[in-house]
């Protein structure tokens, strides 16, 4: 699998909470947002099926 990098634009207000709750968490700020994408996928493809991805 490979790994690529994803730049965001984010409100410095909305970062510093994603660092208490990633904190809170036990996790990088990085590990938070994955795990947020991630059960985002999950929500979604529960609700309209898996996402196919053609390559």
């Amino acid at each position: 699998m490979a790994i690529k990098s994803l730049s965001i634009r984010i409100d410095d207000k909305v970062l510093d909470k994603l660092h208490v709750v990633a904190d809170y968490e036990g996790r990088s700020a990085n590990s938070q947002i994955l795990i947020l994408i991630r059960d985002c996928i999950e929500k979604y493809e529960k609700e309209h099926g898996e996402i196919k991805i053609g390559k």
